[in-house]
């Protein structure tokens, strides 16, 4: 059996097959983004090697909050703990991914990931609840956040804040599939407070409380559409029991697509308030995950981060756009 796998990935990889015999599938996902389709099963050859009687789904339609991006999308690859999973069927018990800031192409590694030029990963580990709880989510995969800077600032927030409650509400989960980070109310909160004070002499609020993009990102910003680039903002970090993501940059503000007022384009905070959208959790989403080599090391419980350029990951790999 091969030691790994190497997919290139542009944005996401659909699966087209015929079977006589499906089921109805309706999914939908931690960002309120849903698909629709045929649960089907056929065999899959991946590196030379043959998966027989693979469940999959062919997907009809998906639908997302970006239109934009739902017009790109042709597939979603299950990669969470449940047994329906890609990685769970195919039985792999490590897999790496780096996901591009860029138009060049992004990278997942299925299987092991020792490659000297990764700087050196550091873990966090997995959190496992045994116990059926309502809002706790057993096949994600749950971290434990424990505070959150802006620039070098660690906000004085109670670390019982993101440690899940009784019922399960309030765990953090690093999860691919939704676009961008939702935290809950408090810890929201102090968050935005921040991130506005230490930009208040840099950017222009845009003053108008019926305007929240996808929902759930009240805290947006008046550029000028001429701008070449947006002014120095203060990094984001995501503080993990052993590790840490950090936010920079372009990664911090999102332009709108279509929201134009007067002279200038909206830009808004890619942080949102998760109780807007209804969700009693911390999700990590894959715009802060750029530029970031992730590790899922399922048989140590444990998740590796590493800051690097994904282009220069998927050149060392020979994949090019």
């Amino acid at each position: 059996m091969l030691q790994w796998y190497l997919i290139q990935a542009v944005n996401s990889h659909g699966y087209i097959a015929t079977q006589p015999e499906s089921t109805n599938l309706f999914s939908t996902r931690t960002d309120a983004s849903s698909s629709e389709g045929n649960l089907a099963m056929d065999t899959f050859n991946i590196g030379g090697s043959n998966f027989s009687d693979t469940i999959f789904g062919c997907m009809d339609s998906g639908f997302s909050s970006n239109s934009d991006e739902d017009s790109k999308t042709t597939g979603l690859m299950g990669m969470n703990r449940g047994a329906l999973s890609f990685v769970s069927q195919m039985g792999f018990k490590k897999f790496s991914y780096c996901i591009s800031g860029s138009d060049f192409n992004g990278v997942l590694l299925l299987g092991e990931s020792n490659f000297t030029w990764v700087l050196p990963l550091n873990y966090t580990p997995l959190v496992e609840i045994s116990l059926p709880l309502p809002y706790f989510d057993r096949v994600a995969y749950t971290v434990q956040l424990e505070g959150i800077k802006v620039s070098d600032k660690l906000l004085s927030i109670p670390k019982s804040v993101f440690v899940p409650d009784h019922t399960g509400a309030g765990q953090t989960m690093v999860d691919s599939g939704t676009q961008f980070t939702f935290l809950l109310g408090p810890a929201y909160t102090a968050l935005r407070n921040e991130f506005l004070n230490q930009t208040k002499a840099t950017l222009k609020v845009l003053e108008d409380q019926d305007f929240v993009f996808q929902g759930a990102m009240d805290l947006c910003y008046r550029v000028p559409v001429n701008a070449t680039k947006l002014p120095a903002l203060p990094s984001v970090s995501l503080v993990f029991r052993g590790a840490e993501i950090t936010v920079l940059g372009e990664r911090l503000l999102y332009r709108v697509p279509g929201e134009i007022r007067g002279n200038d384009s909206i830009h808004c905070f890619t942080f949102g308030n998760s109780e807007l959208l209804a969700i009693e959790a911390y999700i990590i989403g894959h715009h802060h995950q750029q530029n970031v080599w992730v590790e899922y090391d399922l048989e140590k419980s444990r998740i590796g981060f590493a800051q690097v350029r994904c282009d220069v990951a998927s050149q060392r790999f020979g994949l090019y756009r």
